[in-house]
């Protein structure tokens, strides 16, 4: 497979955005990526994969990347014809966008190919309806399948499942985890808490975060319950945004002034959940074994990390499943200082979901234009260190216990 590296990355300030549309929040990915490539137009590009999770619930089913990209394709500033190939993989839709991108050059069938993410699920005047764009990321079909499954599988290990109506369900799935996980480990709220203050330190450092404020472990306890044992503070908000990447082929980035600041994709590698037992690795483990092998690299060799952190303890889950500490020590490995500034491998040093925001189709791009901004060091006040190689994991959607899509793509940084 043939080189593949980015040329440009951007992301919009991910928050509650009621007054911007999809076009509008598209327009300003899109010319961001294309700026940071030093391109004045995006002409060149053959290929466009739009990542969307919800636009339906704003009326639009089919066709989105189409709808939302038109006004650049009739300025010129996106090529008329290029194919917009629509994607969606729950909260993983930005990556597997970029995963379509990725393949598209590695197999040598384009040379410049953009990754899209765009979202808005804060809906002003219909609470009910924001919820409901949640749903879609769980079988509608036959709601007696995973509803039997968990309830059962929760009780071998232990576990109630008792969604609330008023709740997004997926706080219940991965609350009824962290609690297995701390019977199971000796883990504790405080060491999530640890992780929720670490966030919300890193998210305060960056101007695109949706919450830029510090908060103390211990407030973070003291903070609204949500469920047992998250508190407000420990979960992702609602946020609107967009993200855009532009990937190209090594032969492309010759004799352009892109080529100094690209940075590599390793790989890109994406993996399907399946259902299993409250106790077994999920998904990302073996997302994270097929990245590994393909890009010739091990935990050890990672500098810094991006990672789903939709709750505090997704992210102490993720570090555990991707190898970066042994299982049992996630929490552990959070109190030790390793993942925050200064850490020996920070982990979203944007902020991650819970302080940045989680716009669904964009997050996993947005993971990606901070991993970037790393490797270039060009991450100002955030800055972690001169990172080489980092890591972005990513999922979304669910089966059961596990996501039903998972990402991670690695990156690298030639110095």
């Amino acid at each position: 497979m043939a080189d593949v590296y980015i040329a440009g990355a951007c992301a919009t300030r991910f928050q509650k955005w009621p007054d911007r549309d999809f076009r509008d929040l598209s327009r300003e990915a899109v010319m961001g990526a294309l700026a940071d490539a030093g391109l004045e137009d995006g002409l060149g590009v053959e290929g466009v994969w739009f990542g969307n999770c919800a636009m339906d619930v704003w009326g639009q089913s089919n066709i989105r990347g189409q709808v939302a990209l038109t006004p650049l394709m009739r300025e010129n500033l996106l090529a008329p014809r290029a194919p917009v190939v629509n994607v969606e993989g729950g909260c993983a839709t930005g990556s597997a966008a970029l995963n379509g991108a990725y393949l598209a050059i590695a197999s040598g069938e384009v040379e410049l190919a953009l990754a899209v993410g765009v979202e808005k699920v804060f809906v002003p005047d219909d609470p009910v309806k924001t919820f409901g764009l949640f749903l879609g990321g769980v079988d509608q079909r036959h709601p007696e399948e995973w509803r039997t499954f968990l309830a059962e599988a929760g009780a071998r290990g232990g576990e109630t499942f008792a969604p609330h109506p008023h709740r997004v369900m997926f706080l219940d799935v991965h609350a009824m985890q962290a609690r297995h996980h701390m019977k199971t480990f000796g883990t504790t709220q405080a060491q999530l808490a640890v992780i929720a203050s670490k966030n919300h330190h890193h998210g305060s450092l960056n101007p695109l975060a949706q919450y830029r404020f510090t908060v103390t472990p211990e407030a973070v306890l003291a903070d609204r319950p949500v469920v047992d044992p998250f508190t407000r503070g420990m979960c992702s908000p609602l946020s609107d945004g967009g993200a855009a990447v532009l990937l190209c082929s090594r032969s492309w980035l010759e004799g352009r002034a892109a080529k100094e600041r690209a940075v590599r994709v390793r790989t890109s590698a994406l993996m399907g959940g399946a259902w299993r037992e409250l106790g077994e690795d999920n998904v990302t483990r073996h997302a994270a074994k097929r990245a590994y092998l393909r890009a010739g690299l091990s935990p050890g060799d990672i500098d810094i990390a991006e990672v789903h952190d939709s709750t505090a303890f997704c992210e102490l889950y993720a570090a555990e499943m991707l190898g970066f500490c042994e299982p049992g020590q996630g929490g552990a490995y959070a109190e030790s200082g390793a993942t925050a500034l200064g850490g020996e491998r920070p982990i979203n040093t944007s902020g991650g979901l819970e302080s940045k925001g989680h716009p669904l189709g964009a997050t996993g791009l947005g993971m990606i234009d901070e991993l970037v901004c790393q490797l270039r060091g060009e991450a100002g006040e955030r800055q972690a260190g001169a990172p080489t190689i980092g890591l972005q994991q990513n999922a979304g959607g669910l089966i059961g216990f596990d996501e039903a899509l998972c990402s991670v793509a690695i990156l690298e940084r030639d110095r």
